[in-house]
């Protein structure tokens, strides 16, 4: 039960912050900044309990990588969804603001750009905070935290740029974007959460 907690208070901050500074619609660079920041934290306030997947693509990609027990893969996902819409609730509340859905025009390109910066996330977290080479380090939520940034500043503009489908579904629920399109977050985060995992394990043969 306390890696389930510690998976939604992760999550629920991340959500939060991404909420907070997006429905105001933060200026300029502040929310990839404080998003990327938020998950750098969190990551490191949980990540000694749960692993700090704060996200259901990093669970399936550390399931695959053969480091979460498959008896705690559906309760991280429950958490953490339940944690994006509690999120979602409160950002509403705090701001005030009823979001303004953005639109996605061009569906594949959408599709490919939530892909692979998942992907990108998935595999940082793999290598950074899983791995026998990086074992111990202290530069893993960083890593971690600094990718989501960059898929931001990148793509945001193209997908929403949630890589993740716990914010996927706080978003919709934020109407940041269309309950109708959060398939293509949540179909393409969990792809590339997949496949980052296998491609771990090719790489990675030794490292069980």
């Amino acid at each position: 039960m306390r890696k389930y907690i510690a998976e939604f208070i992760g999550t629920f901050f991340l959500v939060l912050t991404v909420g907070c500074t997006v429905l105001p619609a933060a200026a300029g660079v502040i929310a990839p900044l404080a998003i990327g920041a938020s998950l750098m934290v969190m990551v490191y306030a949980t990540g000694h309990v749960s692993g700090g997947h704060v996200n259901p693509a990093v669970t399936l990609a550390v399931f695959i990588r053969g480091r979460c027990d498959a008896k705690d893969v559906l309760p991280y996902w429950i958490a953490q969804v339940l944690a994006g819409l509690a999120a979602a609730f409160t950002a509403s509340w705090l701001t005030g603001v009823h979001g303004a859905p953005m639109t996605i025009s061009n569906t594949p390109a959408a599709f490919a750009a939530e892909f692979l910066f998942t992907f990108a996330l998935a595999t940082v977290v793999l290598n950074s905070a899983t791995a026998k080479g990086t074992a111990g380090n202290s530069f893993y939520g960083l890593a971690i935290g600094m990718t989501v940034m960059v898929g931001a500043f990148a793509v945001g503009g193209i997908s929403g740029g949630a890589f993740n489908p716990a914010v996927a579904v706080g978003i919709a629920k934020m109407n940041l974007v269309s309950v109708g399109q959060i398939w293509i977050h949540i179909v393409a985060d969990l792809a590339g959460g997949l496949v980052a995992g296998l491609v771990f394990r090719f790489l990675n043969p030794d490292d069980k």
